[in-house]
């Protein structure tokens, strides 16, 4: 591989990573507002936006790492309690969280440089930040005190230093002011990381005036810093004349405890006690390689052999850090290294290739149940006791390779703590979003086809729903309104819930509605839930006056279309003054399923295995009925000889599939039971999705093709059939009586 590949692939990598942390970065910042403790999700936020910043650094993509060192050092007051939780700061952070996804959004695209709008905008979002640092720190003033005022402290960090403060013993190399460097300016970008206290100039390095180099910097400093910061921030101040100079940092007295403290809390994702030391900001990089470097050097013991310094004893002889800072970062080593074992180790995977797996799957499960068939047609028993092993095999296969793509919905829900945050701003209402069954999985291309048609549901129910806070307190409800997500299994599928405790659909206004635009005839009786699905029709929509959300008759016909596009289904529960509940009902995943073969005629389908509640033998007493009596509930049926047209003769003895799908029963009236049949979906073309209760097709073995029936579209419309016809038989019997 190339450097130029070699850099692309880490590029790649670096904004996969960034926009992962960005994520968290935005999840962190909408829990703020409502965390009373929230100390852990400032300490994460900062974080991922030190990491962020460092990631920047190592690929020289200066503008993300000067932008994000402000938000960085925001972050950081934050963090020490110098400036509080609020709503103003954090309707700052959000926009600069937002931009750093621009800046990174560029690298992915190739745009290695600042856009002059996104400087623009970047200069705008510091002006902002910047506000809330001087409210903080506010501008610092250098402090010049001569040597002959001030006895010249210790590089220890004795005489001047004061607890609380940093204490920075700099000596610039003789090259720096050759080398463009001005010593002043370096001192002077301190200030903006805090109150530089006391600057000290050293002289005695300064030669006699005839052997004095008018190009040479002699001098140093010893710098009291009362700052925030972290070590590495100031050690980065020195960054261009790092190699030159000799640049020693000592941390305030009162920063032990809290170092210690960051060592205990970290996550257990390392056992170097070096990068323990680093990501507790005790020492910086630079620092650690030369404690490295010290330690790679031999040095003679007594009885005059050679052995490696150990590097703890290394760092306290150079005063880097104390005995109690190393011993907690001993501990929590050891303490990594005693669960390092049984923590379980992930590795990222391209979703080309696992789609892939996927695919050779559904091929094998194919040529696997071909195989199957052809055994069970001869009397050789090894040969069936063969393939019935390789087809538990090929069943634990597809298994994993399935639960490779389960994902938690629970990504997907917080996405829209943002959306929600932002469009009740836009509102002027109180809204808070509250979530649930974040841990319900489901397969990941379901999630990533579901964003859209959530993000629809839960904008309308945030503009129609909800109501203004004037109203809420006129009906006495709180004036803060509720939206909710909630997901669960059921029935081998997946329920997703949007709901809010707002004033529910208007029945009648929605009915009007549909009989002024001809969807429905005047009289029809129609149930609430047909009621409610009006809203899905293509351009309906009840707003009295258009807004930016919503109003203009789309969006909720969409919704449908997607999600039966993925084999689901949506229905509405309401109560007016109450709040309404959209419920999303989908297959766990849209590759391959566990179905039940069944046979009409010449015809073969395929129920899947989650929706069927048991198999029995039709009455001859209900052989010319639509129903039938099933432990005491009426058990209507669905005659698929009917619904397709299926020719041929009808069999002596027919069998009921007795399935559900939420609260419906149904039984499906077939020829012949075939069993169970580990089923690859295949999607119809177009010429064929208008067919009703079809949900894709599938190959047997024997090379035939099979439809895969859908038993909600079914039911659903075998119950407006029904309907119908009860309705067109009242109205015959009316017209009779009359």
């Amino acid at each position: 591989m190339s450097f130029e590949d070699e850099m692309k692939a880490a590029l790649d990598t670096f904004v996969v990573e960034s926009r992962e942390l960005l994520q968290d970065m935005e999840d962190g910042l909408l829990g703020l507002e409502h965390d009373p403790n929230p100390a852990d999700s400032i300490g994460a936020i900062f974080r991922a936006a030190h990491t962020i910043k460092g990631s920047s650094g190592l690929f020289g993509l200066d503008h993300i790492v000067h932008f994000t060192h402000v938000v960085e050092s925001v972050l950081d007051m934050l963090r020490n309690e110098e400036i509080s939780v609020s709503t103003e700061i954090i309707a700052v952070l959000l926009p600069c969280r937002d931009h750093i996804s621009s800046l990174v959004d560029g690298i992915a695209a190739g745009i290695l440089e600042e856009t002059p709008e996104q400087r623009a905008l970047g200069d705008a979002l510091h002006v902002q930040l910047r506000a809330f640092l001087n409210g903080g720190g506010g501008h610092t003033q250098v402090q010049v005190v001569s040597q002959e005022n001030e006895q010249t402290p210790h590089a220890s960090g004795g005489g001047a230093m004061d607890s609380g403060n940093w204490y920075l013993s700099l000596r610039f190399g003789p090259d720096c002011l050759r080398n463009g460097m001005d010593p002043l300016s370096f001192i002077r970008y301190l200030s903006t990381l805090g109150d530089v206290v006391n600057l000290l100039t050293v002289t005695d390095a300064i030669p006699e005036i005839e052997k004095m180099d008018a190009e040479t910097c002699y001098l140093g400093f010893e710098v009291v810093l009362k700052s925030s910061a972290s070590k590495e921030a100031i050690e980065n101040v020195f960054e261009f004349v790092r190699e030159d100079s000799t640049i020693r940092i000592v941390p305030p007295n009162s920063k032990v405890d809290e170092y210690i403290d960051i060592i205990n809390n970290l996550p257990d994702d390392t056992e170097l006690i070096g990068e323990i030391l680093i990501k507790s900001g005790v020492l910086t990089k630079h620092e650690l390689d030369e404690c490295l470097r010290l330690q790679a050097q031999r040095h003679r013991t007594a009885d005059g052999k050679t052995s490696d310094a150990p590097i703890g004893e290394i760092l306290v002889k150079q005063e880097m850090l104390q005995q109690p800072i190393l011993n907690a970062a001993l501990n929590k080593q050891q303490q990594v290294k005693d669960t390092k074992a049984r923590e379980k180790q992930n590795i990222r995977v391209d979703a080309e290739r696992l789609d892939k797996l996927i695919d050779l799957v559904g091929e094998l499960v194919i040529a696997g149940a071909g195989a199957n068939l052809r055994a069970n047609k001869t009397d050789d028993v090894a040969l069936l006791e063969a393939t019935s092993e390789v087809m538990r095999l090929v069943e634990e296969v597809r298994d994993s390779a399935l639960q490779l793509r389960m994902v938690p919905i629970g990504t997907t829900f917080s996405r829209f703590q943002r959306v929600v945050r932002d469009v009740s701003i836009e509102l002027g209402k109180d809204i808070v979003l509250e979530t649930s069954g974040g841990d319900t999985e489901v397969d990941k291309s379901v999630v990533d086809k579901i964003g859209d048609p959530l993000m629809h549901l839960v904008r309308n129910s945030m503009d129609h729903g909800i109501e203004a806070a004037a109203l809420r307190a006129a009906r006495g409800k709180p004036a803060q309104g509720t939206l909710r997500l909630n997901a669960y299994h059921e029935s081998g599928s997946i329920v997703i819930e949007v709901s809010d405790d707002g004033g529910g659909l208007n029945r009648d206004k929605i009915l009007a509605k549909a009989i002024e635009r001809g969807l429905v005839m005047p009289g029809a009786n129609l149930s609430d839930r047909e009621i409610y699905a009006l809203i899905f029709e293509a351009g309906f929509s009840t707003a009295d006056q258009v807004s930016n959300l919503s109003g203009r008759g789309v969006g909720m016909d969409v919704v449908k279309r997607n999600v039966t596009s993925l084999r689901g289904t949506i229905e509405i529960d309401s109560e007016m003054g109450v709040g309404a509940t959209m419920r999303i009902r989908m297959p766990l995943t849209l590759a391959i399923i566990d179905g039940f073969l069944v046979g009409v005629g010449g015809s073969s389908f395929v129920i899947p295995l989650d929706n069927v509640i048991e198999c029995i033998e039709l009455p001859r007493q209900a052989t010319e009925q639509d129903y039938m009596d099933l432990r005491g509930e009426v058990l209507p049926f669905i005659r698929l000889r009917q619904i397709y047209d299926i020719a041929g003769d009808i069999p002596r003895r027919q069998n009921i599939v007795v399935v559900g799908y939420g609260e419906h029963r149904a039984g499906l009236v077939v020829d012949r039971l075939l069993g169970e049949f580990q089923t690859v979906i295949k999607p119809l073309g177009k010429l064929f999705q208008h067919l009703q209760g079809i949900g894709g097709s599938t190959i047997l073995g024997s090379g035939e093709v099979a439809l895969i029936l859908s038993v909600s579209s079914m039911i659903q419309s075998y119950a407006r059939q029904a309907r119908l016809k009860h309705l067109q038989l009242t109205n015959s019997n009316n017209l009779t009586a009359n």
